[in-house]
């Protein structure tokens, strides 16, 4: 049987008193997509670091390509590419000098070098402004010319930490389909979000992680399954409502609350929707909308974690991530 491409098993991180990882393991086939979700302070940020060989493990293992994190960092260097959250290029460089410099830090041949910056910045449509500085280009252009950079060697495994966030919808779906594109030729990507419909549309198999620990894996059909058939969304004037609403209906199925908005999931999806506005009727509550459809990402995000995703919200070690996490470190035995 063919290895995992990257290889987690209970792997452990903490940070003075906070455990921003405790005992996290998944795997990742090759060529597939792994969308590891969670909330701003979950760890994963935490987990691409460390896969990355930027920070230590504080305990269990983790492996890339075969290669072990702690013990063979320069191997998996050589082998992966990393588009963080925020674009990791000179400002004071053009994009073609940017791409050209990375290509010189990976011990490429100039010939090479010359060739695969000027494929990668037609790629990324950054051909006409490759000779501007990067200080002139816009957020959408820089994340763009981020990941031409992670690309510039050819790596193996990519990891992609929130790619996508601050890009308009355009450009977030540009970046989509040249992700589908380097799966389809082979290339290896764990992909953290808080967009939903990106895990959605890209991820082969979800993780889903929550203060340090996974609470929930599987393909998105299964996560998605597990809710039920159909999801009744109401709204209210007031968050009172909703909450009195919750406690109404919760015989029904799976109740969530996210402030004035109720989401119930039901087997039945026609006659549930009936019995709910007779609960609602005889208890003089009036709901500003109602709703039937089926059940997305973003509900089991909801149910899993308590509240919706923060959609574009940081979720970076420096600023925090595992240091907004809450649960205390617990002593080793």
């Amino acid at each position: 049987m063919t290895p995992p491409a990257i290889l987690v098993e209970n792997l452990e991180k903490h940070f003075g008193e906070v455990e921003a990882l405790c005992g996290v393991s998944f795997e990742v086939p090759t060529a597939t997509v792994l969308g590891l979700l969670g909330p701003n302070g979950a760890g994963k940020t935490t987990a691409v670091r460390i896969l990355t060989t930027l920070l230590r493990p504080d305990g269990g293992r983790a492996q890339v390509l075969g290669s072990d994190v702690t013990a063979e960092p320069a191997r998996i260097r050589a082998s992966i590419g990393l588009a963080g959250q925020n674009a990791a290029v000179d400002e004071g460089l053009t994009g073609r000098e940017n791409l050209r410099l990375v290509g010189r830090l990976t011990h490429l041949d100039a010939g090479v070098i010359a060739e695969r910056s000027d494929e990668l910045l037609a790629r990324f449509e950054l051909s006409d402004a490759a000779d501007r500085t990067v200080r002139t280009y816009s957020g959408g252009m820089r994340r763009r010319l981020d990941l031409a950079a992670a690309l510039v060697h050819r790596p193996t495994v990519l990891f992609l930490d929130e790619p996508t966030t601050g890009l308009d919808p355009r450009s977030r779906t540009e970046l989509w389909a040249v992700i589908e594109e380097l799966v389809g030729s082979g290339t290896t990507v764990l992909l953290t979000t808080q967009y939903l419909e990106e895990a959605d549309r890209l991820a082969d198999h979800i993780v889903v992680i929550d203060h340090g620990s996974v609470i929930a894996e599987g393909t998105s059909s299964q996560l998605k399954g597990r809710l039920g058939a159909t999801v009744i969304e109401v709204g209210f004037g007031g968050r009172a409502d909703a909450q009195r609403a919750a406690t109404e209906l919760r015989s029904m199925g799976a109740v969530t609350v996210d402030g004035q908005q109720l989401r119930l999931s039901v087997a039945d999806g026609a006659s549930a929707m009936l019995e709910t506005v007779r609960v609602l009727d005889s208890e003089h509550l009036e709901p500003v909308a109602m709703a039937l459809r089926e059940p997305t990402l973003d509900d089991v995000f909801l149910s899993l974690t308590g509240h919706a995703a923060e959609g574009a919200g940081p979720d970076a070690d420096g600023d925090g991530d595992g240091a907004h996490a809450t649960r205390p470190r617990r002593r080793s035995r």
